[in-house]
């Protein structure tokens, strides 16, 4: 009969490590997602993953035994009982056994270095990360809490109890959502019930690790499952209000979408126009996009409902979130801008657009613009296959014209016709403020009536100026 261990092909860095470490008499173990990735078909001997051991070794004897063969070590994790070494291509990260104690206050536990291996997979996350494989000889395969058939069956369950696996440490409930996106699997009853009953308790968990785990969320396979655990279980209540916020009941007309449900939509379409690999923002910016509506919903007359400048809320709503996540001040700013932009096109089908219309598009989206043509491509998600053609057309002829005017006029890169050192030239002014209000009018010009040729631009320049208090020109 074929065991578990077969279906694995070890690394040779692992049987390197497990060599040095069955000479000094110790156990190590591959475990956690190495293992299960492994089981998945999802690590071969060449990848370069990154692998993690566990061993009844301590922090000071792993670190004695892995420094000969590593190009590199790091010890940042010793405190906790892990030791990191660069091992030809690979990246491990070897941890003594732990049995550790959680003060169910913070996520901090208290370390305690154990001596057996099933203990330590017993504080692990999920069954499927709590299988281990030996490569100190042996090829011993551990499974005590049943994971390869959780595998097997696509189900996450939890090795102790979930609602004490989730009180040590409630960012799990997070990894559970995650591992929906990433992995395609499912949630056990008993583990969505005491994530529903729990969710409370992710206010214990930092921003940077609730940003890590949102952002693994959404660059996996399924995001959208994954939000739905999210919200379905409780947990953006916590860490995406905003999202939760947009199941809103429709009026009594029933007169408008559940906005919830057009947003996942929203985000589907727009991974599908992906065509790099997963793209952060723009997913980001399909999640967030109609967050404003909740706060803006108006109904009208004859059953009508409105969500006026819902883009100028669901802007400032975007950055006040992902902010209070950490994210890094681009992506802020390339999300909140998305958002606000989103609405801009829908100018553009109910009238025609002069050309000086489709340059503040193309200049006020600046390098979002592939982004913000997927995005308003994906807000597309009516029924009713004559409008939606309509829609799709219409956003063909504005690519159209922009290629045409960026074709014509270097649409990307706007600035007006003269430099600062020609505008100080032409006024005969020095460096200061003066200068850039002369810019900024050169380039409003431009906008307005496309490139103008030298002269030109000169007469309009010293036009405006002569209308300024107290201009003087040379």
């Amino acid at each position: 009969m074929t065991s578990p261990a077969d279906l694995i092909d070890v690394p040779k860095t692992a049987l390197q490590l497990g060599g040095a470490f069955a000479t000094a008499g110790h156990e190590l173990h591959l475990v956690g997602g190495t293992v299960r990735d492994a089981l998945r078909g999802r690590l071969t001997d060449g990848d370069g993953a990154d692998l993690d051991f566990a061993t009844d070794a301590r922090p000071d004897d792993i670190l004695a035994l892995v420094k000969p063969l590593a190009t590199g070590t790091w010890t940042t994790g010793m405190a906790f009982g892990t030791v990191g070494a660069r091992i030809g291509d690979r990246a491990c990260e070897i941890t003594t056994f732990r049995a550790d104690r959680y003060d169910r206050i913070t996520r901090n536990p208290d370390v305690v270095y154990g001596d057996s291996l099933v203990d330590d997979l017993r504080r692990r996350d999920f069954t499927m990360n709590a299988m281990a494989l030996s490569v100190t000889g042996d090829r011993a395969f551990a499974d005590p809490f049943g994971g390869i058939a959780d595998l097997a069956r696509g189900v996450l369950r939890t090795p102790a109890a979930p609602e004490e696996s989730f009180a040590d440490d409630p960012l799990r409930m997070l990894r559970a959502a995650r591992f929906v996106s990433t992995l395609g699997v499912s949630i056990s009853a008993d583990v969505d019930q005491a994530m529903r009953e729990m969710a409370e308790q992710l206010q214990r968990i930092t921003a940077e690790r609730v940003q890590a785990e949102l952002t693994k969320l959404l660059l996996g396979a399924q995001p959208r499952r994954g939000v739905e655990v999210l919200v379905d279980a409780g947990l953006a209540d916590v860490v995406l209000p905003e999202v939760s916020a947009l199941r809103m009941a429709a009026d009594e007309h029933g007169q408008h979408k559940d906005v919830y449900a057009h947003t996942l939509q929203v985000l589907d379409q727009a991974i599908a126009l992906e065509d790099g690999g997963p793209d952060l923002v723009l997913r980001w910016a399909a999640l967030l996009h109609d967050i404003g509506k909740p706060a803006t919903r108006e109904f009208l007359s004859g059953g009508r409902v409105s969500f006026h400048h819902h883009e100028v809320v669901g802007k400032r709503l975007a950055r006040a979130r992902l902010k209070e996540l950490r994210y890094s001040k681009q992506l802020i700013e390339d999300v909140s801008a998305l958002v606000f932009l989103h609405l801009r096109f829908y100018g553009y089908q109910d009238s025609d657009w002069t050309d000086s219309a489709v340059r503040r598009y193309v200049t006020d989206a600046g390098a979002l613009l592939p982004r913000l043509h997927k995005l308003v491509r994906s807000d597309c998600t009516t029924r009713n296959r004559r409008k939606a053609a309509a829609l799709q057309h219409a956003y063909d002829e504005l690519e159209r014209r922009i290629a045409e005017l960026r074709e014509r006029e270097q649409l990307d890169a706007i600035r007006p016709d003269l430099d600062g050192n020609e505008i100080m030239a032409v006024l005969g002014i020095p460096p200061g403020p003066q200068v850039g209000r002369a810019w900024q009018l050169l380039k409003q010009l431009r906008m307005e009536r496309g490139p103008l040729d030298r002269n030109e631009a000169i007469t309009e320049l010293r036009r405006w100026w002569d209308q300024q208090p107290g201009a003087t020109t040379e």
